[in-house]
């Protein structure tokens, strides 16, 4: 008779799934609570301890942890192994149904200690599952109650699981337990404080398949971190509108990362991962019409995002243009109505509570992975310099600290020109800097008459101050640090500009 072990944390029809079993003639081994729980539904259920002769130990920690277990796991059903294991009085287990101790959601919890992340790491469940994947050419594993009707089925209609099927479940159980490991690794680095590891593995969980990439003839797939950021386009809710794109993603993250540093209303538009307008007030309402006018013909097709909830007078102004998306923590019922009566315009809400949690920004190239700390870095940590004769007004400060915020979610080279609420002209990712100030500028016209200009890092030569100058600028911040700063400082000083340096830049490539 064939013989099933089953022994699961999450009990998510388990009861229906041995009952399939009985009836297709399998014997049921289980353990502890998976037991009982098949016990209390009538089903006959042969204790673990039963098999090994060996009763559970050390609060549980051994339990399956023995060679009438694996033996029966890892017998090749060929004569040799078969008279080897009928030898020692072991019986082969033909299907073994786990999953893991919870690890991932017990570290989630806000109080957790670390004595019971440690009680929640699984080790007979792994140990299980591997040898059972491994020995898949006999036996079949599955760690995910989405494949018992699929499991079931097989069974009824052949009286066996395909080979095909079971390949294609011990390869999802090799994924299952490597990121499960994954996850424990992780948690054990950060625990001890190592922050540069010989080796690293992340782990994500699909969220969807994407129509294309970036061009559509490139396939794409949307990963989550099961354990990132609430503050993000991955864990967001989409409440509205067609399927995101690949493009689409990238562009509300980068709108996300603007709106996390602000802490007062904030209104920001993105096209092409740049943004292409930025506006504070007292309301989001407020926000946004600065936003927009900031640069009322980039922000049409692009993302606008929002650290309020959308109201009925926002949304109406935001009916008014064509954007593929709007990001915001809630929408009013009536900002709701509004918005989804055009059908195509997607509509997310995200968490905006969680500030800057420490994820590593990852860049892939061909053969490797870069990783980096995220760019939280501000004003309030820079060892702030005025080298000018002339130092900022109140209101310019005001400007100087929007333009910093601003410039470093903008590609290098950057430029941003602002007043002391909304942007006002932006200069992105240009090979020189002299260029990305000239489009900054011309952007910004007449409005650059006593506004001020932030740089992403130092000027090589006092060309940007010129420029700047001559367009009404009258106060800049950037890093400093250029061997020709003095060439820089001159010409400020010349044009009466007050030049602040920050000590810090904020390249973004």
């Amino acid at each position: 008779m064939k013989r099933a072990l089953i022994s699961v944390s999450d009990k998510t029809g388990v009861v229906e799934f041995a009952k399939g079993l009985v009836e297709v003639g399998f014997e049921i081994i289980s353990t502890g609570g998976t037991k009982k729980a098949l016990e209390e539904a009538g089903l006959a259920v042969i204790g673990i301890d039963d098999i090994t002769g060996f009763p559970e130990m050390l609060e549980g920690r051994v339990k399956t942890l023995h060679p009438n277990v694996h033996g029966g796991l890892l017998a090749k059903r060929t004569p040799d192994h078969l008279k080897q294991i009928a030898d020692q009085g072991i019986h082969p287990i033909d299907l073994v149904c786990v999953n893991l101790y919870p690890f991932q959601q017990t570290i989630s919890k806000p109080d957790v200690t670390e004595a019971e992340a440690i009680e929640n790491i699984d080790i007979g469940g792994p140990s299980m599952l591997r040898s059972a994947a491994k020995n898949h050419a006999y036996v079949t594993v599955v760690v995910d109650a989405n494949d018992y009707d699929t499991v079931l089925s097989e069974l009824t209609e052949f009286g066996d699981v395909t080979t095909l099927t079971k390949k294609k479940l011990a390869a999802k159980v090799y994924r299952h337990t490597a990121s499960y490991d994954a996850i424990i690794a992780d948690y054990m680095t950060t625990l001890v404080g190592e922050e540069n590891p010989e080796r690293v593995t992340f782990t994500y969980e699909r969220k969807q398949s994407l129509r294309y990439g970036e061009n559509p003839h490139q396939q794409a797939t949307f990963y989550v971190n099961p354990l990132g950021s609430t503050f993000s386009i991955a864990h967001g809710k989409q409440l509205h509108g067609k399927e995101l794109s690949y493009n689409n993603i990238r562009d509300a993250d980068a709108a996300l990362q603007i709106v996390k540093d602000f802490s007062e209303p904030v209104a920001v538009a993105v096209k092409h991962m740049n943004p292409c307008g930025v506006g504070t007030g007292n309301t989001i309402l407020e926000a946004y019409k600065k936003a927009y006018e900031a640069d009322s013909t980039s922000i049409f097709g692009g993302i606008v995002a929002f650290n309020r909830e959308v109201d009925a007078e926002t949304a109406k102004l935001l009916h008014e243009i064509f954007l593929e998306i709007i990001i915001a923590p809630s929408f009013s019922e009536e900002a709701l109505s509004i918005l989804t009566s055009k059908k195509n315009i997607r509509l997310l809400a995200v968490e905006t509570s969680e500030k800057n949690k420490q994820e590593k920004v990852m860049t892939s190239v061909e053969g490797g992975l870069l990783t980096q700390d995220l760019d939280t870095y501000t004003l309030e940590y820079a060892d702030i310099t005025i080298p000018t004769k002339r130092k900022p007004t109140d209101a310019e400060w005001e400007a100087l600290k929007l333009g910093w915020k601003v410039v470093k979610h903008v590609k290098s080279n950057a430029i941003v020109v602002t007043n002391s609420d909304m942007t006002l002209g932006i200069g992105a990712g240009q090979m020189n800097r002299v260029g990305a100030a000239k489009i900054a500028l011309e952007q910004a016209g007449a409005r650059a008459e006593g506004a001020a200009l932030a740089s992403d890092a130092f000027f090589p030569m006092d060309d940007t101050v010129e420029a700047a100058a001559k367009a009404g600028i009258t106060a800049i911040i950037q890093p400093g640090g250029s061997i020709k700063d003095a060439d820089s400082i001159k010409k400020a000083d010349e044009y009466g500009i007050a030049m602040v340096f920050t000590g810090i830049r904020h390249f973004k490539h």
